[in-house]
């Protein structure tokens, strides 16, 4: 398969042997009478929009980094297993062992009409209080964070373990981090960026400068192998939109193109693996953590779709890219173990769906929209003014300006409503959320209002909240950059899959469900580091024989 042009700055990096050649190295038993020492260097991936669909679609075709990892402890039907199934709170979960109801990180922004600014929604991973800035055009911070991460549990037990974080997306890179790494970087659309004030390593420069003369380069189209060409449809949306059948071809200068292909994973895991290099991580006797966020496949997803071409393309050359950084490690002769998964799934666009097999698949109707909605009631209430604020989907907000008696008149009208609406599955109030007990069962028999439940933050949360139907897409037309996307309390988006790894360890399967707030505690068990914390998570057990890592 002819792949992209290697970035020059990671070339040297991610250079190895055709990883399609390379083989997988062998599993070797280690007796549950002899534990072994933690590794120095634990490694933690996510992979933004890798459904658990998307890995069972994939995987007896993957032939290098994730190939490695589905020789140790494969869980493939991991849960994110709240309702709110998008980019913030799902990479909240993954690091901290909790659900964004203890995460406070409730959805990718909420309405905070006490926010000290004309623009009143608030974004996740922003400092709302910088004078000037809009939920658009923000200050990063990790302050909406409300718990401690791996890596914070990490830096408590012993102060000189490192922590570092890169990610195609501040959201990922702040909420997987936490409140206090050593480095973090992420894409800002232009490049990498971190905090004010910190200094730019120099891998950071040279990737900077390096992905600066790649977008200005016009890219080629991908060959395609013949697994992607059985995939390779063009659907024609608008009159000036199609999905399907693309190649990643690109012209020069469209840095929008970049980031949703293959080539932005490449500079993310190459400006990730120059850092290991530089602060040689997993060296100085003390257990580090690097964070690696792919944020492409979610791009690629959004903008193209989860069954054509472009998603064979983008999962195949991620496979070879992640294996190319596991060669990296290994050159080191560090010890390292890895952990995989995704912060939520996907839903492909419904176009594409109808024509395969879900006749049912269908945009959402523009009548569900927060403002429609609200117009529509104060006209039949005789109220002035906005009385809902939100979108067609999820959280949705009364106006602050309602009175009592109005908000009450609001809230009845917005539910008679909404549960008119043939797409609509459920809709919840604040105080029936608020009055359901938090469980611990397994994820997938969870009601829809447990799952909202984990969602659910008191200061955060929406005074109501909507459940679209099944395989109802909430994009209600094909215009803007988005034509498929998740968020939805359905599995489709709540399944990903849980890979571990470290060499030497004995390989399993398990088919039964765990979550991805075990990821944290079972990382820490694994490095022998206690966790500081009450969390909604438990460890899972590594050890394929009769011992027990938790224990």
């Amino acid at each position: 398969m002819k792949s992209f042009r290697p970035l020059a700055a990671a070339a040297a990096l991610l250079a190895a042997t055709p990883l399609a050649a390379q083989e997988t190295p062998p599993a070797q038993t280690v007796p549950a009478e002899a534990p072994r020492a933690a590794p120095s260097l634990v490694v933690v991936i996510s992979v933004d929009q890798f459904s658990a669909d998307l890995f069972a679609e994939y995987r007896a075709q993957f032939s290098s980094g994730l190939a490695r990892l589905m020789t140790g402890a494969v869980f493939p039907s991991g849960y994110q297993s709240h309702a709110a199934t998008e980019t913030c709170p799902g990479h909240s979960t993954i690091l901290t062992g909790d659900h964004p109801s203890k995460t406070g990180i409730i959805a990718n922004d909420w309405t905070d009409f006490n926010a000290p600014r004309e623009d009143k929604t608030v974004y996740c991973a922003e400092d709302e209080s910088v004078p000037g800035s809009t939920s658009n055009n923000y200050t990063v911070s990790d302050k909406h964070l409300k718990v401690p991460t791996l890596g914070e549990w990490m830096k408590l037990a012993d102060p000189a373990s490192r922590v570092v974080s890169v990610a195609g997306k501040d959201r990922a890179a702040v909420m997987m981090g936490g409140h206090k790494t050593d480095e973090i970087w992420w894409w800002n659309g232009k490049a990498f960026v971190s905090y004010a004030g910190r200094a730019e390593p120099a891998m950071v420069t040279r990737m900077n400068a390096n992905v600066t003369k790649r977008i200005s380069e016009a890219q080629e189209p991908l060959d395609l192998p013949p697994f992607c060409q059985a995939r390779s449809r063009a659907f024609q949306l608008n009159p000036t939109r199609s999905a399907g059948a693309g190649r990643f071809a690109r012209a020069a200068g469209n840095s929008t193109a970049f980031r949703a292909s293959p080539e932005f994973d490449e500079a993310i895991v190459a400006t990730a693996a120059g850092l290991a290099s530089d602060m040689k991580l997993g060296q100085s006797g003390h257990t580090d953590l690097l964070i690696v966020g792919a944020s492409a496949t979610d791009y690629v997803g959004h903008t193209l779709g989860t069954e054509g071409s472009e998603m064979c393309l983008q999962l195949l050359s991620l496979d070879q890219t992640l294996g190319k950084l596991f060669a990296v490690l290994d050159k080191t002769g560090v010890d390292y173990a890895v952990a995989l998964t995704a912060d939520h799934g996907g839903h492909d666009f419904p176009e594409r769906n109808r024509e395969h097999a879900a006749p049912m698949a269908a945009r959402v109707s523009k009548e569900l929209s927060a403002k429609t909605m609200g117009l529509a009631i104060g006209q039949a209430l005789g109220i002035k003014g906005p009385v809902l604020v939100g979108g067609n989907s999820g959280d949705v907000y009364l106006s602050p300006d309602l009175s009592k008696a109005d908000r009450v008149r609001v809230q009845a009208e917005a539910i008679k409503r909404y549960m008119a609406n043939p797409q609509v599955e459920a809709v919840f109030t604040r105080a029936q959320i608020a009055g359901t007990p938090i469980v611990h069962t397994p994820p997938e028999t969870w009601t829809l209002l447990e799952r909202a439940r984990a969602s659910y933050d008191p200061q955060r949360s929406g005074d109501l909240v909507i459940a679209l139907k099944p395989r109802v897409t909430p994009i209600a037309g094909t215009e803007g950059g988005s034509i498929a996307t998740h968020g939805s309390f359905w599995d489709y988006d709540r399944r990903v899959p849980i890979l571990f790894w470290r060499k030497g360890m004995t390989g399993f399967e398990q088919p039964l469900s765990v979550e991805t707030v075990d990821i944290a505690p079972t990382l820490a068990a694994l490095i022998h580091v206690p966790v500081p914390v009450e969390i909604d998570g438990r460890c899972l057990d590594l050890d394929a024989g009769q011992g027990d890592i938790c224990k």
